[in-house]
């Protein structure tokens, strides 16, 4: 029988069973995953993986609720929760210091982790994050308000991408097929229920705060985004001191995925420079 790739270590971090892959050697990067249903660490980070784990030890959970970590049994999310379960995982493995790789919901996650625990980054990388406020877009709102279904997930696979020939059918189906693992509908449509702009709201973190992060920091976005605004990362590199931005062009929201190769050796050569 095939083993699942989504599928990687488990490790119980304060209750919490939690999936995570764990692969190469060097300083540590904790890359986390954005909030898509059916997401999944290794879905969202599989193309890129490979060449950071040329020259980093890279580490990639699945965040409560997603993939095949556990659900929180009484259905309460929050980014406090999923902010302390990548530092209980840090603790677990023993990590001082990592750096931290956040796509969208994860940049938002990656922000307030640096800007509470800013001893534990070394250097922060930010992809089509949230973490500030705007107004919630349709394409988030289709995202979040997703119910499982083949042409439903087809739709919001077309919201992530500028070009959709590469929305295959496989996509779709395996995308489909893990938002209707056991509990994964019920956990993915407890966290961000309508009405949603008060979500947008819980994953930014204050201005002043966000100014006085002191790390090295990447920003990359699609300037086709149609989830989250390229303004976000506009405003997050003037509020950052030491940020630097990166635009794709014929992008959306899939930059890892839409120009992986560039993606890849873009984080690698910032977190090794």
């Amino acid at each position: 029988m095939q083993q699942n790739p989504e599928i990687g270590l488990s490790i119980d971090i304060d209750g919490v069973r939690t999936n995570y892959h764990d692969l190469g050697e060097g300083h540590p990067v904790l890359m986390i995953h954005g909030s898509g249903p059916g997401v999944s660490g290794f879905v969202n980070w599989r193309l890129a993986m490979p060449e950071l784990a040329k020259s980093s030890r890279v580490i990639v959970p699945d965040m409560l609720g997603f993939g095949y970590s556990a659900r929180a049994p009484e259905g309460q999310y929050s980014a406090e929760r999923w902010v302390a379960q990548a530092v209980g995982l840090m603790d677990a493995l023993g990590l001082e210091q990592t750096d931290i790789v956040g796509n969208s919901f994860g940049g938002a996650l990656a922000l307030m982790l640096a800007i509470q625990h800013p001893e534990r980054v070394r250097r922060l990388v930010l992809m089509g994050a949230a973490g500030v406020e705007f107004e919630l877009t349709p394409g988030l709102d289709a995202v979040w308000g997703y119910e499982p279904s083949m042409d439903n997930m087809r739709r919001i696979m077309d919201i992530f991408a500028f070009d959709r020939s590469r929305i295959t059918e496989d996509i779709v189906r395996s995308r489909y097929e893990a938002s209707i693992q056991p509990g994964a509908q019920e956990a993915f449509s407890a966290m961000f229920p309508a009405p949603r702009q008060r979500w947008v709201k819980a994953l930014a973190s204050a201005e002043n705060a966000i100014k006085a992060i002191p790390h090295e920091t990447l920003i990359i976005h699609g300037r086709e985004d149609k989830v989250i605004p390229l303004a976000n990362s506009l405003r997050l590199c003037e509020l950052i001191p030491n940020a630097q931005l990166h635009v794709y062009g014929h992008c959306g929201h899939w930059t890892q995925i839409e120009h992986a190769g560039r993606f890849a050796r873009l984080v690698r050569d910032f977190l090794t420079e």
